[in-house]
């Protein structure tokens, strides 16, 4: 299903942020902390450093807060920061949506991320406040540290991302992204200017040095950095926003 831009102003209303926020009207649910909806929603991403073969390493564990089952990253592919050896994306690909997704870091320095388009990231990183850190638009915007929860807690990412536009091939129209970070909005009507990373962070990293965008349509990716960053609660909205608009 896919919520036309006239339909915007009930998405808006239903804002349904924070950690542990419930689905949206309309939203499909990614990752309810079963192993069988990791294998048949997720694949690894067929990038330039894949090392890892299917089915995914990644484990379902215990939720460490309490009942229910969570997503560990720390795939042995991935160990010693190779991020792009065992980086997992959504079989569905996605040009407009709304997102909500929840990690958990266990130990100081803990490191993953999560791509918008499998292109974009939003940095999964304790201990970092610089534009390469904790919940920026990675090089693209400040890090809104004072948002996170720490070590050991929750985390929720709510976005809302437009992607970039393009006419006879050539861009018109930047990627567009509105976050809350734990129920605070950090980012609004963010501009993204390019993929960041090199070839190996996603697709078209290795595209005239990440500003090479292309339009074609790209899944949620998480990253795998050799840490025990755990997910869950991941559920994704397509939307069609015909304005350059991502504020709710």
């Amino acid at each position: 299903m896919i919520v036309a831009a006239g339909t915007w102003m009930q998405v808006v209303a239903q804002k349904n942020i924070g950690v542990g926020a419930k689905p949206v009207n309309g939203a499909e649910v990614y990752f309810d902390g079963s192993r069988k909806m990791l294998d048949e929603k997720w694949t690894y991403w067929d990038g330039p450093r894949l090392s890892a073969t299917l089915p995914i390493k990644w484990t379902v564990v215990q939720d460490p807060t309490g009942k229910g089952m969570a997503l560990n990253s720390n795939d042995p592919a991935g160990a010693g920061g190779k991020y792009g050896a065992a980086d997992i994306v959504t079989k569905e690909k996605f040009r407009d949506f709304r997102a909500h997704v929840e990690f958990y870091i266990t130990k100081p320095g803990g490191n993953s991320g999560v791509y918008l388009q499998n292109r974009y990231e939003i940095q999964v990183l304790d201990g970092d406040t610089t534009s390469h850190g904790m919940a920026a638009v990675i090089n693209e915007s400040p890090s809104p540290y004072h948002a996170y929860n720490g070590v050991g807690k929750w985390n929720s990412y709510d976005i809302v991302f437009r992607a970039a536009r393009f006419e006879n091939g050539k861009r018109t129209e930047k990627a567009m992204v509105t976050m809350y970070f734990n129920g605070k909005k950090v980012h609004d009507n963010q501009l993204i200017n390019q993929v960041w990373g090199g070839p190996n962070s996603g697709m078209d990293g290795g595209n005239e040095g990440g500003k090479g965008i292309t339009d074609a349509p790209g899944g949620l990716k998480l990253q795998a950095e050799g840490h025990d960053v755990l997910y869950r609660n991941i559920w994704i909205q397509k939307l069609d926003l015909k304005e350059a608009k991502t504020s709710f």
